[in-house]
Parts: structure tokens; sequence; C-alpha cells
């Protein structure tokens, strides 16, 4: 059965996936980016060798969304999946159900400050990345299968949109805040340890929880990046290098960045639930 690390891309997976190997997959808590490979992502090419011929079509893979799924829970353990797909039903086709999914946690992120995380990410204007917000879109790599190094298509839809396909059903869920893992990262450290015990044994302590919180900071896991020991960074599309994934976190300040009008439209679109979240006040 799958516990999915749900989010819209930028909005802290990767950090909470940190935190979640480190108390997972370590004795003392101390995290180093090779664990990060105990969480798989999804989807990916290989869970879906012997479904898809054509990674760039998208109907070929969300008719076998599930199938990839049910061969992935064959060996009757629970895991962690990373996912950007949206939790849709695109035509007949479910992206998961209740016979492989256990449980979800889901990270999300106020929009105006992903504009300019996506933005950086994806190579993108300010206005780019704000249209990217707001418009239905699916992401991910085209390539052959040989060309291909994992990824494969993903409906993220709309940011609200996304947020409520997975946060719509409130059993066996949880979720974070990227706000609040920046203001009281002890106190989203013991919500995932107290979730997770409702799936699986693992032992921590105090120390051990120490050793997470320190290690896991934004500041030493952009320094980490900036070692080299970071494998996931994307290619700047006009340059080639590799761009920042741990950009400027906590020093991300929207008010400074984008215009009103941008303000305005992602306020007023996404109002419902931004207020929900707490990220606007009527």
């Amino acid at each position: 059965m799958i516990i999915w690390l749900a989010s819209y891309p930028k909005s802290g997976n990767t950090w909470m996936r940190s935190i979640i190997s480190a108390l997972l997959y370590s004795q003392d808590g101390v995290f180093n980016f090779k664990l990060l490979r105990k969480i798989d992502q999804f989807p990916e090419k290989k869970h879906f060798k012997d479904l898809v011929k054509n990674l760039g079509n998208f109907n070929e893979i969300k008719k076998n969304w599930i199938l990839a799924q049910d061969k992935i829970n064959l060996d009757g353990e629970v895991k962690l999946l990373k996912t950007h797909q949206g939790n849709y039903k695109v035509e007949n086709d479910n992206f998961t159900n209740k016979e492989n999914t256990l449980a979800t946690i889901y990270i999300v992120r106020d929009p105006r400050s992903l504009v300019e995380s996506i933005s950086n990410h994806y190579t993108l204007s300010i206005d780019e990345a704000f249209k990217f917000l707001i418009t239905p879109r699916i992401i991910g790599n085209r390539k052959s299968w040989d060309e291909n190094p994992g990824g494969l298509l993903n409906l993220l839809g709309k940011w609200n949109d996304h947020y409520r396909s997975w946060t719509k059903h409130k059993n066996d869920l949880l979720l974070i805040k990227y706000e609040d893992l920046i203001k009281k990262p002890e106190t989203e450290l013991s919500k995932v340890i107290k979730f997770l015990k409702k799936y699986l044994k693992f032992e921590t302590n105090e120390n051990k929880n120490k050793k997470i919180l320190e290690t896991t900071t934004f500041d030493n896991l952009k320094n980490m990046e900036k070692k080299g020991e970071f494998f996931e960074n994307a290619p700047n599309k006009l340059t080639k290098n590799k761009v920042d994934f741990f950009h400027l976190g906590p020093k991300n300040k929207w008010q400074n960045t984008l215009d009103k009008q941008i303000i305005d439209i992602i306020e007023k679109d996404f109002k419902k639930e931004m207020m929900e979240l707490g990220y606007l006040i009527d």
C-alpha cells in the first residue's frame, strides 16, 4: 500500500521527503541526499515497463496508472511515493484507488510565493510562471524510452484544482504547509511522526529528532546542494547548467517580486482555497 507525498511543484515536497527519509531510514537522524532514493517517485518510467509504449502519450499513461500501482503493491509492503500528479479522474481513469492508497501527506505552499520558485526551476519569466499556476497543464518528460531518465507525464491542473484533488478526502490525510516547515519545524515533525506511526513501525527519540531538524534546515540542504551532493536539479533551458533547486526558501518574498496585477488575479482566482489555508483573511 502507498502513502503518497503529494504536492504541486516547488511546494516543499523534496524538503518533506528529506525529513521523512532521515526519520525512517537513518539510525541517528543525520540526513544525506542518498536517503532520498529510499522514497521513490511516481509516475516513473520503470513503473510502466511493459505497460506503455509511447512516453509522450498521456492517454496511454493514464490508462495504466492503476495497473502500475498494482504492480508496485504486489509485495504487500507499505511504501512512500512522491508525486506531483493531481489525484484526478481523467475520463474513466482514476489516478489511484483505495486498494492502492493507504494515506496521503499533502504539502501546500502559498501560490504567490510559488511564482518565483517556478520561474527559477522551469526557466520561465515571472509572467510565464504566474500563468503556469492558473492554467491547467501537463508536465514531464516526452522523450523516447532510450532517452528518458525516469519521469513521465503528470497532469497538474491549476494550483487550486491540484490542492482540492488530494485534500477533498479528509480520511487518512495529513496537510503540511510549507510556511509551517519554516516557522515551526519541531511541531511539523511531531505531526509527521504521529501520522506515520499509524501505518509504519520505526524508532525515534529526542536526539534523533534534533538531528533530523538540524540536518534538514533549508540552509543546510542548500549548502549540501552547493557541494554537489544533490542529484535532482533541473537544467536551465538557456544555459543547460543546473539551476539551484533550493533557491530562496524563507527569503522568497512575493511582495517584492510580483506586480499588483498578478497578485490580484491569484488572490481572486484562488480566494476560497487561500482563505481556507489562512493565506488570505477576509
